[in-house]
């Protein structure tokens, strides 16, 4: 199959509240945050951004079933040990809920720790080191 000129550009979660978010946003996951056309929030992470929907802000056209906050599941890369991911996430207060464990990412073999943002969506550090 021939490849095709195409890469991720941004993905769409939904929160319940724009400010909380963001500290979470940049503050636990290093995410830029942009005023978003509309209101709220965008996160721009490397060259991939991360879209929200949120308190009074319509997005058209929507999705047959909207995500709802807390319903998304995200993996982030961490470039470094996982060990200093978990220590991150203790720095920042943030329980580890799952890991570290073996998965399989956009990288290949690695290791993951899964957490949860303020909305209780399922998050994950995923190392390729080590």
């Amino acid at each position: 199959m021939a490849e095709l000129p195409t890469s991720l550009d941004h993905c769409v979660i939904h929160v319940s509240d724009w400010e909380r978010a963001k500290d979470f946003y940049v503050r636990v996951i290093g995410a830029e945050a942009i005023t978003a056309p509309g209101g709220g929030y965008a996160f721009r992470i490397g060259s991939q951004q991360l879209n929200c929907h949120g308190p009074d802000k319509v997005a058209e056209p929507k999705a047959r079933m909207p995500v709802m906050p807390g319903n998304s599941d995200l993996c982030f890369r961490w470039n470094g040990p996982i060990s200093d991911a978990r220590l991150h996430l203790e720095k920042c207060e943030i329980e580890v809920e799952l890991g570290p464990v073996e998965r399989f990412g956009a990288g290949g073999n690695g290791t993951s720790l899964y957490f949860r943002d303020p909305d209780g969506s399922l998050m994950e550090f995923i190392s390729y080191e080590g």
